[in-house]
């Protein structure tokens, strides 16, 4: 599923500020119930020219963002990409970052924890943000009707579409209607100018940026909620990869992707010949091997986003939510 590079994003060559621009112009995967992120507006980078200036400033001396993703590098991608945020939130002229990771407790049970806690720059009220990158293959069969969000399961099977927006729908983004959290934000602003002596106004957002990969020549409808303009890639199996190698234009060119970056795809000289990906995910195949994500790329066609899994994918399927 072809598309094109943002050319604001075409502009960065540092890898985090490329992961951070891609964070800013990548669309959420599903339109859920509650407000969407923080608009370009409200971070106060709505026009292009301020965005890009401000882009550039971070490529020019990205110490502070460095400094921020720090040992995330080499933990898991959601960590990564909560650091993101953090450093977005702080950041950006139009928002003030108030808390991050903010647990909540009732007595010593742990309820759980507040993603991010930021407000707009000359406003009193807080805004809870939760954030979730996520990167989901549609089962060509599997639980539920072709439409449900259980079928589509992350590349290592141990959670899905489904079960992931029922952890953020009834619990993650409920926990500021509890009063132990409305308690712990009073005690944060109390010591606050701004918002010392004011009554607590809070309002709850959702990012949950990412890619839905659709089976290769199996047609499977959207999943239930999906936002229209989500990313859209690509998956197969091992044993199916000449067919589709044979299949694209020749010239394509490709790059294999290492987490944490699978969020912006990567500059045109990080590509190598199809040729040689190709020699190495046969390598990677020869034995049990988890999934890979490749970019593929040429000039008429652009770019496309493709999972690689073993003829033996998957081998375990989260069990759907429960309703």
């Amino acid at each position: 599923m072809p598309h094109a590079t943002p050319p604001l994003l075409d502009r960065c060559h540092h890898p985090l500020v490329r992961d951070l621009a891609w964070l800013l112009l990548a669309p959420d995967l599903l339109d859920m119930p509650w407000p969407g992120r923080p608009s370009r507006e409200a971070l106060g980078l709505g026009d292009d020219a301020l965005l890009a200036a401000w882009l550039d400033d971070l490529e020019a001396d990205p110490t502070s963002l460095e400094a921020c993703v720090g040992e995330t590098l080499v933990g898991r991608m959601g960590l990564y990409h909560e650091r993101l945020w953090q450093f977005l939130l702080d950041a950006a002229p139009g928002t003030e970052l108030l808390a991050h990771n903010l647990r909540i407790h009732r007595g010593k049970q742990t309820l759980g924890e507040l993603d991010l806690l930021y407000r707009r720059r000359g406003e009193t009220a807080l805004i809870h943000l939760e954030v979730a990158i996520k990167y989901y293959l549609g089962l060509i069969e599997g639980p539920g009707s072709a439409e449900d969000q259980a079928r589509w399961i992350g590349p290592g099977g141990a959670d899905s579409l489904g079960g992931k927006r029922e952890h953020l729908h009834r619990h993650q983004l409920r926990l500021t209607e509890q009063p132990e959290t409305r308690h712990a934000l009073r005690e944060l602003i109390d010591g606050d100018a701004v918002g010392a002596a004011r009554p607590l106004e809070i309002h709850r957002q959702l990012a949950i940026p990412g890619v839905l990969f659709y089976p290769w020549r199996h047609p499977l409808p959207v999943p239930r909620e999906a936002n229209p303009a989500h990313l859209r890639g690509t998956w197969l199996f091992w044993g199916a990869w000449r067919d589709f190698r044979d299949g694209l234009p020749t010239g394509t060119r490709a790059a294999r992707l290492t987490k944490p970056h699978w969020l912006a795809l990567p500059r045109h000289e990080c590509l190598q010949p199809l040729g040689e990906v190709e020699a190495r995910l046969a390598e990677h195949f020869r034995e049990p091997a988890s999934p890979v994500q490749l970019a593929l790329w040429h000039a008429e066609a652009g770019w496309q986003r493709l999972f690689v899994v073993a003829d033996d994918w998957p081998r375990q399927i989260p069990l759907p939510p429960a309703t």
